[in-house]
């Protein structure tokens, strides 16, 4: 089976989802562009309910607490994004390193389209560090997920330094999102891509 295919599920890692009805829906949504646009503890329930057009007992009886929230709002964005990734991997065709680097050309369109403030699950880690957190989880299991999709591919390409290699592939894509989010570099993900490149071509 495709490696890249086995990567590409719809249920995130770690995740807890609820039934969503129309006022949640409309929760989740005012809560992802709060979230996102003003950091996860600047954000209360009494703005977010006030921004979705529900009260604030609607928000409880939908979701619970504010974790809760946050948790769907991680989680619902990742499954956005590895839809995102796999078409992207799949118009890619077979050869892994070409998928690769396909996973770099994903996130500069991602970051371009939707992550002007950098990657949401880094952001989200700087305010949540507690592992019993209901998003800590899909936090960590989305960078998981990442280094497990990187170290498929490099085993096609050289399997016995695939560990090694989807550790490097790994810490260049991710520092390029923090570096990109930042705005230390005008195109950090477009640098690591051609850095991801030259070392897939030493291997």
């Amino acid at each position: 089976m495709d490696s890249t295919r086995q990567h590409a599920p719809t249920n995130t890692d770690g995740a807890r989802r609820i039934r969503l009805t129309p006022a949640a829906r409309r929760v989740l949504a005012a809560a992802e562009k709060l979230f996102y646009e003003r950091g996860i503890h600047a954000v209360g329930v009494d703005l977010i309910a006030a921004e979705a057009g529900v009260t604030k007992k609607t928000l409880y009886d939908r979701f619970g607490a504010k974790e809760t929230i946050v948790a769907e709002y991680l989680a619902a964005r990742d499954e956005r994004w590895r839809a995102f990734l796999a078409e992207r991997l799949e118009a890619a065709g077979p050869s892994p390193r070409a998928r690769v680097l396909a996973v770099f050309d994903a996130s500069r369109a991602w970051s371009a389209e939707q992550g002007a403030k950098g990657c949401a699950m880094v952001n989200a880690h700087a305010e949540i560090s507690d592992p019993a957190h209901p998003a800590y989880a899909v936090i960590t299991g989305q960078k998981r997920w990442t280094l497990e999709l990187f170290t498929e591919l490099a085993r096609e390409i050289d399997a016995g330094r695939a560990p090694r290699l989807g550790r490097a592939l790994l810490l260049l894509h991710e520092g390029a999102l923090v570096a990109q989010g930042i705005g230390v570099l005008p195109d950090a993900i477009g640098e690591a891509r051609e850095e991801a490149r030259l070392l897939l071509a030493a291997s």
